[in-house]
């Protein structure tokens, strides 16, 4: 079975230790035989199985972009003929792991190729702790991974280590909302969700069984997260961050950016007993 779920032409995951977000670049769909989705995904699962091994491995300290290039290097294997397919993708993930120089406490890896993004939003401080940086080669043309493109995970994605605290909120997601949302607005966004769902505000109806659970309550936080950036996507006199990007190109474009928008949100907790 294929790990995680597609959206569109992205691709998002979580575990325990693992959430990811990639973005199939859609102008796939209209060559012969190409598949974005196919290949956002299939590099996610293989990245995902690759963090899967280390975190029941040794002690040794995780390696995520060779994790990365593996995924990439299987993909690549699985498209190939008899079953071929075309396809490129963006790919960001961030891993969670033990501080090996001060015991327990955690640390994220944090790795990105493309225009995808990874968001550490410290409650507390009501602030962003860690954003990656979006890699393009030019506007609206992200590095990705796969058929025909130059980007490769060794030579061009970027890992990072960021120490958190427990609490923390991290995000994955895909350039559907980097592009309609702008930071302060994320930010916000995410902690009146959270705060709506502490204060048991949110209507029984959309909790499910499991959703008084710290999974429950981050699936709502991508939920709303999701219909924010929906909104200023399909609104044509919004102003956006993806506006403001291309009139600083010379372009003349209004409003939000329709696209896919995907979201993977996670809350750093110690395991029970610990």
């Amino acid at each position: 079975m294929i790990r995680g779920i597609t959206n569109g032409d992205d691709a998002v995951l979580v575990s325990d230790n693992f959430i990811g977000a990639n973005d199939g670049v859609g102008a796939w769909a209209s060559r012969e035989r190409g598949h974005a989705a196919l290949w956002s995904r299939l590099i996610l699962h293989f990245w995902a199985l690759e963090a899967e091994k280390d975190a029941y491995g040794d002690d040794s300290e995780p390696d995520p972009v060779t994790y990365l290039s593996k995924a990439y290097q299987r993909t690549i294997d699985a498209t190939s003929k008899p079953n071929e397919w075309f396809g490129t993708t963006t790919a960001c993930g961030a891993f969670l792991h033990t501080d090996a120089n001060n015991p327990p406490h955690p640390i994220l890896y944090v790795t990105q190729l493309g225009d995808s993004q990874i968001l550490v939003i410290r409650p507390e401080k009501r602030e962003i702790i860690y954003k990656t940086t979006e890699q393009w080669h030019w506007f609206d043309c992200p590095r990705q991974l796969g058929t025909n493109s130059p980007d490769v995970p060794d030579k061009n994605a970027v890992m990072d280590k960021v120490t958190i605290a427990e609490d923390d909120i991290i995000l994955a997601m895909s350039d559907g909302v980097v592009d309609n949302l702008w930071e302060h607005e994320v930010v916000d966004n995410v902690l009146k969700s959270m705060e709506k769902w502490q204060s048991g505000s949110v209507p029984q109806v959309m909790r499910s069984d499991d959703q008084s659970t710290y999974a429950g309550g981050m699936q709502f936080v991508a939920q709303e997260l999701v219909k924010a950036a929906r909104t200023i996507a399909q609104d044509p006199f919004a102003e956006s961050p993806y506006m403001e990007r291309a009139i600083e190109e010379g372009l003349s474009i209004e409003g939000g950016k329709l696209d896919d928008i995907s979201v993977v949100a996670a809350v750093c907790k110690k395991r029970m007993g610990r």
